[in-house]
C-alpha cells in the first residue's frame, strides 16, 4: 500500500506533502473528509506496532479531556483514533511495509528517502 493519510486544513501536512514530493502512485486520504475506518486503523497499527504509537498526544481535545492524567489502554487508543481525527498523529505516510509518523524533520526525511528510492 502507498498511502499518507493527512488534514488538508493542516498547513504542517501541506508543508510535509510538498516537500515530500509523493510520487502519483501513492493515494491521499484527508482524514477529516474521510475518517480512518476500523479496517485502516488496524493496518496502521500492524505496521506502528501499537496504537499509542499514531496517536497525538498534542491534540487540543487530548488537552481539554485531560487525558493524561488517565491510564489510557489500547482500547482507549482505538476509540479515540476512530472518534476523532485529530488524536491521528499526522501526516502518516505507508510505502509498503514501511509506516513514517509525525513531522519532526527525521522522520520527514526518513520518508522522502524512503518514497524516491
Amino acid at each position: 500500500m502507498k498511502k499518507i493519510y493527512y488534514l488538508s486544513t493542516c498547513d504542517t501536512c501541506k508543508r510535509i506533502l510538498k516537500e515530500i514530493d509523493a510520487p502519483d502512485s501513492f493515494t491521499l486520504q484527508d482524514i477529516k473528509k474521510e475518517p480512518l475506518t476500523p479496517e485502516q486503523l488496524e493496518e496502521l497499527k500492524h505496521l506502528a506496532g501499537s496504537y499509542e504509537n499514531l496517536f497525538n498526544k498534542r491534540a487540543r481535545l487530548y488537552k481539554e479531556r485531560d487525558l493524561k492524567n488517565k491510564q489510557l489502554t489500547k482500547d482507549d487508543y482505538k476509540n479515540l483514533l476512530l472518534e476523532h481525527y485529530t488524536f491521528l498523529k499526522r501526516p502518516v505516510i505507508v510505502n509498503g511495509n514501511e509506516i513514517f509518523i509525525g513531522n519532526s524533520k527525521t522522520t520527514v526525511a526518513a520518508a522522502k528517502n524512503s518514497l524516491h528510492e
